[in-house]
């Protein structure tokens, strides 16, 4: 007999994955320690790929980890009107907009050591896919906050528009639209 964080099979992949979800946080709620750890090892790893890709350069584990210990402190209040991946990237989404309201607050110091002076590269290989990689990370710096965020949770995440929107607070047509004009930006800067 299965348990009751199966799902059966010919399910579809995200309704399987809510369903995981629910029973997950139904096991932790009872007590079930291990729950709430198959719930990290779930979607530990798509959050930090998403604050990594909107620009978190520092403590994105610690940021990842914030985000479980906010989501477990009001996991009472999951509806699951959404996904529970949804409302983590959404928690995770607020606590990066509060980290750098307080860092605009203060100054940025940066210290330059002799070993961070560029080198040369000894291969052409290393050349042209540091090229092509600094453009295309410079093709998606280029977007605002806004786009870069709904391009990521796209693009990286695979995630609906419906979804997108939930995290970042818009409608389904506003995530659509911020997405296909963040697309277009990124094929124009890469075209130059």
């Amino acid at each position: 007999m299965p348990s009751d964080d199966r799902v059966p099979p010919g399910t579809d992949p995200r309704s399987a994955a809510d369903q995981v979800d629910r029973a997950l946080i139904t096991r932790w709620l009872a007590g079930d320690e291990r729950a709430a750890t198959a719930l990290v090892e779930r979607h530990a790893a798509a959050l930090a790929r998403f604050a990594a890709s909107v620009g978190e350069r520092t403590d994105v584990e610690e940021l990842v980890q914030d985000t479980f210990v906010r989501a477990f402190g009001s996991i009472e209040s999951f509806r699951g009107e959404s996904s529970l991946r949804t409302w983590l990237f959404t928690i995770e989404r607020r606590l990066m907009l509060d980290r750098r309201r307080a860092e605009r607050r203060r100054p940025e110091r940066v210290s330059v050591e002799e070993g961070d002076a560029a080198t040369e590269y000894t291969a052409l290989d290393g050349v042209v896919a540091g090229e092509t990689e600094a453009r295309v990370h410079a093709a998606i710096g280029g977007l605002s906050p806004l786009q870069r965020e709904v391009f990521t949770l796209r693009v990286t995440e695979g995630l609906s528009y419906k979804e997108i929107a939930d995290i970042v607070g818009s409608t389904e047509g506003a995530a659509r639209v911020h997405y296909h004009n963040a697309m277009r930006a990124v094929k124009e800067r890469l075209n130059d």
